[in-house]
């Protein structure tokens, strides 16, 4: 060949959007040259610039792409190849939109044919060849040797294998060109590109695995378990011949067999494979090894996968009755093979029912049937009917599984979702994934059949009777008989019958059956129904509540006995009344009955009869329960027969009566359950067990469901839950009984006694004996306060635990710097015991050693290398410090450790930082000391720091000198004076032969020394310069040797007397003598004495620079590092070590694992304009030097920079980017640091395979040097390690253009192991028809392009439910792996911990109680808590809940589930039981937590495990955690009516039932009622004093202060200072930071206002809780995550709180006036403040809050501009398409938005809540002066007239206002004073008349402004009813009358204060106190702000 081909490099192709790389399509024509002239006939010069590859239409992008971006690769080298191939994709374009239907498909094309018409003439002129076909032929096989060549080579560079990319790359594209050129078939070759690709060799794109021919040379391949794998897959003997099913060519391997017999998709075939293989072989690699060497057959791995995977199938099956279909042959080789393919087809259908995935049990239908029809394929069975081979039924034609199987199904759940109507839409009218899954829980879905009896249309719609089962059917029983009736008239009108004879064809039965056939029937919920009511929380959790309501019953009992001592409980009178509480127990159970049939209603369809007898029957006990027991209790009261033992007892006689005896019968069912719960195992068994035997037993029970059988756990965990629970209950009941319900018993009597005829208002039932009201309002608060103070001695009690448990797990044991190095010594031994491997003969004394654990004291004898291994990873660790910016260059080299052949024998030089001042403090110790040489020796021998520090000191100045002097006499003069030293040294001697008071000074010649070797380093080319430091070297060297002989040697003399004696002749002696008169040390002529500069060896510069800085460094450095962060994550790794964690396998043969992180539109990395954009506030670069000014600092140095203008200047913008990324929440920061993750991997692989020699050389220099290891490394680290980040809308944005795509793209770049997966949505040509189709695509990055892995087609759009687990549904596929990690984007990964994740991956096989854990769960480290005030407060209330609080629900409470990220799933476990979260809109709204529910309900186990950490970033403004904990109340609501929730607390034991609900919804159910408590005790005391109630009971029965009343607000306080998570919280902090410090830093928060923050939570939480359940309306709520701290407007805070918080603030605040007013004045006022203390608390609280926490909220011009936009705001007219930030109306309508899909019996209860703001009115109008004391009924109608006048005027003034103030302004002034003046009237006509007060007016406007507020409530209720009135018109505008009051009621207490200037001062240090301690610059940030504004 005449020219050489070198393969291009890659290059850059400016664009501004990129497309996926995908496997395209080419062809060529014969007729192309004749095409091409008429195209081209202009000749114009070729454009120098490359044609955009990456902007194409999305209907062609993925067919022609790589032909353009070879195209641009090749252009420079062969523009004629180019010409070519893009000439190619211009026919391809063609053929797939002949008529440019597709968007933008014309606008392509004419610019790729202008581009064409430019290239023509040029190209040719260039062309090499004669023809166009030889110049392609001449260039592939260019391309074709240099593979050959190079393809096998392991040693290649970056720029080496990207140049073989490259050329793969384009041999591939050039094969599909050539060969549609040569084939000679036109159009039918691009027709037919898909086969052309398919054959070419050169470049098959890949995830892991290069399956393909080319990729057999990679190292992977060549892994023995990845060989037996492949073998395994491969081994296709005994298959059906390929002709049975239209193939012509042998299959390759099982999956090939599978597609073709069952016609699943290439992408999906092609992902499954390389899975499967990869699981094989990680499980391969685990077997153990046999005795014998043959290979592996992989028999056993096989066998443990099919057990995973058919685990769920063969449960299902057994609970169905049926046979499950998995056969196997007796021949162990075909029974391998079909496992294998057993295995693949589970995986192939698993990987193409996109969300059917949430279905499981739907999944095991198909694959039932499915596997069925494999068998008979490969046995080759005939059919019994048609007499032929039996063939899969949906196996004919490209995607028949997709379009037969799983798009019928989807379109159901498409369709039930979308009746879901965004969320607003009752649950029960709609069937979720749970519904729709449940179905297969019984055996009527086999119904369905197979084929499936489904629409034989497009299996879209179900109308007119077409539907061949109900399932299929979407729409509602409405719906069917409005069909119904349609069908009915068209068949009238075809015969022409009338109605009369219709029926009486009905009636002689003439209508056939196609005639009268119903339309197929919806099947509505299955098994459940989420219906919103708070009788949900009862129904739940029946137990519970019967058990409080009976235990309240007893106690109230035992109080009015004055019971003192439980032994007084066995009186018979008192027995006997406590006895009773069974007739409430009986009617509790009656409620339950009827609750669940009233709640089951709408599942009554799909509910088997068995369990419809089962609950009328049930119903029908209950009732007869209810009946029997109180008449016999009745009749037998007082009534015993009494048995007088022959011996006596301690209760002495027995006594019974009837009663007792039916009570007896009563509880034998549950003395059965409580039998039954002491033996759990039995129990466990009876539940799972599917006898006929069992399931009758069990059948009066629970439901007979699929899951929630066999929950129960060992008898050792539940003894340690139920003694928890046991205390907890014991101290509850004990303080309940002490200080709230006996002290209530006494004020009772005196209530009841006394006789209350003179009301001070007219009372509406004079007649009620014992003043009942009176008693109900002094006895609810405290009955709320019952119920919910459980949650507060769970609290306490967790607190306790929680840190016992801690403090036994050596939590916290290395908290500080000293801390830390005073263990540090402990850390390699440490180290090797957790996270090095053992060898087999360690394991075997282990094993030995039984009981005891093994000894961190001692490293293994069989691994010498140990310590260096140590040190390789904490170098590794510290250096990922500096590279973070934690730490600066000087503390870099003070932290690492030097690594040399010493530390291989063990001996180790201590990181600087250890050393610091230990040195210097032996030099002060020495000089002065006094005594022998053994007591120096061993006082420094105590400290081994400074006994290591003084040691290596000394072997390094020897080194050094050995090193520096070459001089003959210069060395034996160094050699005396050492072996001098030495010599004292060994005789003890060395004080006296020393003068140690000299040590100072030599001390600092020494330095001088040093300091001239280190500067003539960095001079070693300046000639001039180093002769100087020569001179300046000899004179330091001269100085030290006078200073040790004149002054420090007694004996000096001897240096010279030695050099003496061993001289051996006279010549030598004159030269002694000659030398040393001039000068010692110095050159003479040619002769040097010294080697200066010295050997250019960097471990020489290493240590003197290390020797230097032990002799100079000082007490700072003791503080290294000064980073917080820095210091925090070494400690917790440090101590980490220390906590119980499994042993670490090799890498090799640790479990596989894979990274999953859904992302969805959040930032990626910051743009250069996001960073120093000021638009809404300071730039963020700004933010981040302020906020992490030594991070800053340590990133500048590293730079090499001075300032933010110098990194500019300098083009360091990208590394500015990222340094800030790294600091916010962005998705960059999160792939860094999961990366972390592989770096690990790949170091922990070195150190199991180096040797010795490969550990000195270090990891990175091995690396570079050893290409074979680093491809080993490389491939070990890709077979067990996968990241993939599900960016849901990458695919838009690069369609868009969108600088997010760059950013993704360039992460995969700079990560290349990194994928994305995402959502394609495109348009396909169908019939020159548009059709949107959805692909769910996996990319990598290839040669800075983004290139196709795997496409899989889906059935319709996948985001039908909740959004974020969708999008982790459709990425789940391309995961990899056993284990699983959740991470969200705004989670951070450290290196160190990165270290110990195969220790946790070994969880997976330790068997947690009855089963190995199927969910690990993590410690979380939240980040985001540095500066603000309430970041800080957040992060500690986060931090107690992830530590403290997670660690006691795992252990021993046994309910920890699924919080969220960084949790670890068993992969296989979730991905064959509905995923890792679930979907269904709105009801899994908090979609992580029911991944936890549906574990647990399915037998899995999860646990906690805390020595290994990951970060997590949380909001930091207190909106922003305002709307999160707003989405997670809504979450918790939702949960509340789940079927989740409902199975957990009826299938759990009564003590974890408990666990479950109090570390749940109880969690907000007790916030909830803890602050009803409040409004119940508030408007209780208004009922007291307005009624004149409370003054009779003062007076008559003296009843002032009830202690229980005190009790109760104490209690609610508890809650409502945030102290439920307090306790926990300063628990954990002084585990891991100290007591002293946890208090500290708690006094400091309540300084902080932090009691303020919690009771503004509080009011958050509860207000969104108890709407969502009342209402509905849960929506996720994005917080943005912002980065900088900003100050939100009037405006925003008002929409954002005013119906959470201001308006209940000014409710209590009314309240709390009106009792203060009207109160009677006997009444102590301490005892009135202290009980109303936490109330007004609490309504300040939540009206001030948000303006407090508002930075720069008190600054006066930013006051002005809040009331301007406030002004604008309320006045601004709203409209369709007007967003609520813009106008009042807009928002008012939103606010509404959850009474839209409101039921009948919510909107009731709203309007009876409602009515609560009346009483003001009906209590205050008989108090005022005008009344003159009336108690009349007709006061109180005469209110409402004045009430009516009040609202005419109001509509008057507003009619007035739309009448006259557009035309005629002076008519509408005068309208407006004529009112005014008329009211003024009448007011002094009142006054003079009536003796009106002004004392009037004011009670007036509190009786009249509630009222007022309660209308305009009422009228949203029946908004529905008043819409488009006058009425609706009213209140709209006295709602915004109200809201304008309040709005300046609120503003002007803030525009007072900010007159104050220190007002303002205060809060940014109250804001800003944890920064200011960190000496941060706030103030320039908020002036930037203000600037800025």
């Amino acid at each position: 060949m005449s020219h050489e081909i070198v393969p291009v490099d890659p290059i850059d192709v400016p664009s501004t959007s990129y497309s996926r790389p995908v496997l395209g399509d080419d062809d060529d024509s014969p007729e192309r040259h004749q095409f091409t002239k008429s195209l081209t006939f202009r000749e114009h010069v070729s454009s120098s610039e490359p044609f955009d590859s990456e902007r194409l239409p999305a209907t062609l992008a993925s067919e022609i792409q790589r032909f353009l971006r070879i195209a641009n690769l090749v252009e420079s080298e062969e523009p004629r190849i180019a010409y070519l191939c893009r000439f190619h994709a211009f026919e391809i374009a063609h053929h797939m939109d002949r008529n440019s239907t597709g968007r933008g498909v014309r606008q392509f094309k004419t610019s790729l044919l202008q581009r064409l018409e430019q290239d023509e003439e040029f190209t040719v002129r260039r062309r090499k060849e004669k023809s166009d076909v030889r110049e392609l032929k001449r260039v592939y096989h260019a391309y074709k040797e240099y593979i050959i060549r190079h393809g096998a080579s392991f040693n290649l560079d970056n720029s080496q294998r990207e140049k073989l990319i490259n050329a793969r790359r384009i041999a591939s594209v050039l094969y599909e060109v050539l060969k549609t050129v040569t084939s000679g078939a036109g159009p039918q070759a691009i027709a037919d590109r898909d086969s052309i690709r398919a054959k070419s060799e050169f470049y098959v794109p890949y995830n892991i695995l290069p399956l393909d021919k080319g990729g057999v040379h990679q190292a992977i391949m060549h892994l023995p378990e990845i060989k037996a794998a492949v073998a395994i897959v491969r081994n296709t003997r005994g298959l059906p011949p390929p002709e049975d099913f239209q193939r012509h060519q042998p299959f390759v391997d099982l999956f090939e067999f599978l597609q073709h017999a069952f016609g699943f998709q290439n992408g999906n075939v092609a992902n499954q494979r390389e899975h499967l293989i990869l699981l094989l072989s990680n499980t391969i690699i685990r077997q153990p090894q046999k005795q014998s060497s043959a290979p592996k057959s992989g028999d056993e791995a096989v066998d443990a996968l099919m057990k995973k995977f058919f685990k769920n199938y063969t449960n299902w099956c057994k609970f169905l009755g049926r046979k499950n279909n998995i056969k196997l042959p007796y021949v162990k080789q075909e029974a391998l093979q079909y496992k294998t393919l057993y295995i693949g087809l589970y995986l192939l259908i698993w990987g193409e029912t996109s969300n059917l995935r949430f279905m499981p049990e739907c999944l095991c239908y198909i694959f039932h049937h499915m596997a069925y029809e494999l068998h008979g394929v490969l046995t080759g069975a005939v059919s019994m009917i048609t007499g032929e081979k039996v063939m899969p039924a949906y196996g004919v034609g490209h995607e028949s599984f997709l379009a037969n199987v799983v798009t019928p199904i989807y379109r159901v759940v498409e369709k039930e979702a979308d009746k879901n109507k965004n969320g607003t839409a009752d649950h029960s009218m709609w069937r979720n994934y749970d519904d729709l899954n449940e179905f297969f829980w019984s055996p009527e879905c086999f119904e369905i059949g197979w084929p499936m009896r489904v629409n034989q249309g497009d299996g879209e719609e179900c109308f007119d009777g077409q539907c061949q089962h109900d399932f299929f059917c979407v729409e509602s029983s409405d719906t069917s008989k409005t069909e119904r009736w349609r069908g009915m008239l068209r068949f009238r009108k075809q015969t022409k019958k009338t109605d009369e004879e219709i029926e009486d064809d009905e009636e002689l039965g003439g209508l056939s059956e196609e005639q009268t056939k119903p339309t197929s029937k919806w099947l509505g919920k299955t098994n459940f129904v989420e219906t919103r009511s708070f009788w949900q929380i009862f129904r739940s959790f029946d137990r519970m509540w019967s058990f409080f309501v009976l235990s309240l019953q007893a106690l109230i009992i035992m109080a009015c006995h004055d019971v003192g001592s439980p032994l007084q409980m066995f009186n018979a009178n008192i027995f006997e009344d406590v006895m009773s509480i069974f007739i409430t127990s009986a009617i509790l159970k009656l409620i339950k009955g009827i609750l669940d049939i009233i709640f089951k209603w709408k599942a009554r369809n799909t509910m088997p009869i068995n369990e419809k007898k089962k609950q009328m029957v049930k119903l029908g006990f209950a009732a007869i329960w209810t009946i029997i027991l109180p008449v016999l209790y009745a009749h037998s009261r007082r009534k015993y027969i009494c048995y007088f033992p022959d011996y006596k007892t301690w209760l002495g006689e027995w006594c019974f009566s009837p009663y007792m005896v039916a009570v007896t019968i009563y509880l034998t069912g549950s003395a059965i359950a409580l039998v039954l719960f002491f033996v759990p195992a039995i129990s466990k068994y009876i539940e799972t067990s599917n006898h006929r035997i069992f399931k009758t037993l069990s059948w009066w029970g629970q439901p007979r469901l699929y899951v929630g059988r066999g929950v129960q756990e060992t008898q050792m965990s539940q003894f340690k839950y139920t003694l928890f629970w046991i205390l907890v209950l014991l101290t509850k009941f004990a303080f309940s009984y002490a200080f709230e319900i006996k002290p209530l018993i006494e004020p009772t009597r005196l209530i009841m006694k006394v006789g209350v005829r003179n009301y001070e208002w007219h009372e509406i039932f004079p007649e009620v004996k014992s003043n009942a009201a009176a008693i109900v309002a002094v006895w609810a608060p405290i009955m709320v306060v019952y119920f919910m103070d459980t949650q507060i001695w769970y609290s306490v009690y967790c607190t306790i635990f929680g840190g016992l448990y801690g403090v036994l797990h050596h939590l916290g044991e290395i908290r500080t710097l000293g801390m830390l190095r005073g263990r540090f010594h402990t850390l390699p031994s440490a180290f090797n015991a957790r996270l090095i491997p053992h060898s087999t003969k360690d394991e075997k004394r282990r094993k030995q050693r039984g009981f005891f654990p093994f000894s961190l004291g001692r490293g293994s004898d069989g691994q010498k290398n140990s310590m260096a291994k140590f040190v390789l990873v904490w170098n590794q660790v510290i250096n990922s410090f500096r590279t973070e910016d934690l730490i600066s260059n000087k503390e870099l080299d003070l932290m690492t450790m030097p690594m040399s052949s010493e530390v291989l024998s063990g001996i180790i030089r201590w990181p600087i930082f250890l050393l610091a001042n230990k040195f210097s403090t032996a030099l002060s110790i020495t000089k002065d000391f006094v005594g022998k040489d053994e007591v120096l020796y061993r006082r420094i021998r105590k400290d081994e720091y400074m006994y290591y520090a003084v040691k290596e000191c000394y072997e390094s100045l020897k080194y050094i000198l050995q090193i520096l002097v070459v001089g003959d006499l210069e060395k034996k003069i160094i050699s005396g004076i050492i072996n001098e030293i030495e010599e004292n040294i060994r005789q003890s001697s060395l004080l006296e032969e020393f003068k140690m008071t000299e040590l100072p000074a030599l001390h600092d010649k020494c330095i001088e020394l040093v300091q001239l070797l280190v500067e003539g380093s960095e001079v070693r080319l300046q000639i001039e310069k180093s002769e100087e430091l020569h001179g300046k070297l000899v004179k330091a060297l001269q100085d030290i040797f006078e200073l040790v002989t004149n002054d420090m040697m007694v004996h000096g003399d001897r240096i010279l007397d030695l050099l003496k004696s061993q001289e051996g002749s006279e010549e030598e002696t004159d030269i002694f003598m000659r030398v040393i008169e001039p000068q010692l040390f110095e050159s003479y002529g040619e002769h040097r004495c010294i080697h200066f500069p010295l050997p250019d060896s960097a471990s020489l510069s290493e240590q003197i620079q290390r020797f230097l800085l032990l002799l100079t460094v000082k007490d700072s450095a003791m503080d290294i590092p000064e980073n917080l962060e820095a210091r925090r994550r070494i400690s917790f790794f440090a101590t980490s070590l220390f906590m119980d964690m499994p042993d670490a396998p090799k890498v090799r043969n640790m479990m596989s694992f894979s990274v999953l992180t859904p992302h969805y539109q959040e930032d990626i990395t910051f743009s250069t304009k996001e960073l120093h954009s000021t638009n809404s506030s300071v730039s963020i670069i700004f933010y981040m030097q302020k906020i992490f000014p030594d991070e800053w600092k340590n990133f500048l140095e590293r730079m090499g920079c001075d300032n933010l203008d110098s990194l500019k200047k300098e083009g360091k913008d990208e590394e500015l980017r990222s340094w800030a990324s790294f600091r916010g929440q962005t998705l960059s920061r999160t792939v860094r640091g999961m990366m972390y993750c592989r770096e690990a991997l790949k170091l922990q692989a070195f150190l199991d395979m180096a040797d010795d020699e490969d550990i000195l050389e270090g990891y990175n220099d091995v690396e570079r040097s050893n290409r074979p290891l680093a491809a080993q490394l490389d491939a070990l680290a890709d077979m067990k390690f996968t990241y993939v980040v599900s960016c849901q809308m990458f695919g838009a944005q690069k369609s868009a253009g969108d600088p997010h795509a760059q950013d993704i793209l360039d992460l995969m770049i700079k990560y290349p192991s990194l994928r994305v997966a995402y959502v394609e949505e495109r348009e396909e040509i169908v019939l020159d028809v548009p059709k949107k189709v959805y692909y769910s695509i996996l990319v990598k990055a290839v040669n800075g392009f983004d290139q196709e892995i795997y496409r899989v087609k889906l059935p319709g759009p996948p985001n039908i439910g909740e959004g974020k687990p969708e999008n982790q549904n459709h990425s789940i596929v391309f995961t990899r792996g056993e284990a699983l990690q959740t991470i969200d984007m705004n989670q951070d990964h450290y290196l160190e911990e990165a270290f110990k994740m195969r220790n946790l991956l070994q969880e997976f096989l330790r068997n947690r109680g009855r089963r190995p854990p199927t969910i690990l769960g993590l410690r979380e480290h939240i980040f985001t808590g540095s500066v603000s005030s309430l970041a800080w407060f957040m992060s500690y209330q986060e931090t107690s809940f992830v530590t403290i609080g997670q660690r006691l629900l795992a252990n021993p409470l046994r309910v920890r589930f699924h919080y969220g990220h960084p949790d670890v799933f068993d992969r296989i476990f979730h991905i064959t039981r509905g995923g890792i979260s679930k979907a269904s809109r709105t009801i899994n709204l908090s979609e992580d937590v029911f991944a936890g529910y549906n574990t647990t309900l399915r037998r899995g186990c999860i646990t906690y495990n805390e020595y290994l950490q990951v970060g997590k970033g949380r909001d930091v403004g207190l909106n922003q955690i305002s709307k999160f904990e707003a989405k997670v109340a809504n979450g918790n609501s939702e949960q509340t009516i789940s079927r989740d929730i409902y199975r957990l607390g009826q299938r759990f034991d009564f003590f974890r039932m408990l666990s479950c609900y109090f570390t749940t919804i109880g969690f907000y159910f007790s916030s909830l009622i803890s602050v009803i408590g409040i409004y119940i005790y508030l408007y209780g005391q208004l009922y007291l004093v307005l009624s004149g109630l409370q003054k009779t009971l003062i007076l008559e029965a003296k009843v002032k202060n009830i202690k229980s009343l005190e009790t109760a607000l104490a209690s609610q306080s508890f809650i409502q200072l945030g102290l439920l998570t307090g306790l926990p919280m300063v628990m954990e902090i002084g585990l891991e930071k100290g007591f002293l410090i946890a208090f500290q830093d708690f006094i400091l928060m309540q300084l902080q206002l932090a009691a303020f923050f919690f009771t503004f939570s509080l009011g958050t939480k509860t207000h969104y809780f108890g709407r969502t359940i009342l209402h509905g309306g849960a929506k996720y709520r994005p917080t943005g995550r912002k980065v900088v701290v900003f100050h939100a407007n009037f405006s925003e805070n008002y929409r954002l709180y005013s119906r959470s918080h201001f308006i209940k603030g000014f409710e209590l605040m009314i309240l709390l006036v009106v009792y203060e007013l009207f109160k009677h004045t006997s009444q102590s006022n301490m005892a009135y403040s202290f009980i109303t203390f936490s109330v007004w608390f609490m309504s300040l609280t939540w009206l001030c809050a948000p303006f407090l926490f508002n930075p720069s909220g008190f600054t006066w011009e930013i006051i002005v501009g809040d009331w301007r936009d406030w002004n604008r705001w309320i006045k601004e007219q709203g409209g369709i398409g007007i967003q609520q930030d813009k106008s009042w109306k807009s928002w008012w309508n939103d606010e509404q938005a959850h009474l839209r899909g409101s039921g009948v019996g919510a909107r009731c209860l709203e309007i009876i809540l409602s009515l609560r703001f009346f009483v003001y009115q009906y209590g205050l109008v008989y108090h005022l002066d005008i009344s003159q004391s009336s108690t009349n009924i007709i006061v109180y109608a005469l209110s409402w007239v004045v009430i009516l006048a009040t609202f005419f005027t109001v509509k008057a003034v507003d009619l007035g206002r739309q009448l006259f103030s557009t035309r005629k302004h002076l008519l509408f002034r005068f309208f407006k004073v004529f009112i005014f003046v008329s009211i003024l009237t009448v007011i002094i006509t009142l006054s003079n008349i009536c003796h009106l007060s002004v004392k009037d007016l004011i009670v007036s406007c509190l009786a009249f402004l509630p009222t007022g507020w309660g209308l305009i409530l009422i009228a949203q209720a029946v908004r529905p009813k008043i819409e488009g009135t006058s009425l609706w018109e009213f209140a709209q505008v006295l709602a915004r009358a109200y809201d304008y009051g309040m709005g300046v009621v609120l503003f002007a207490p803030m525009a007072i204060l900010a007159w104050l200037p220190i007002i303002s001062a205060f809060q940014t240090r109250f804001l800003f106190n944890e920064a200011f301690n960190r000496r941060l610059q706030i103030q320039p940030i908020l002036a930037g702000k203000k600037k800025n504004r």
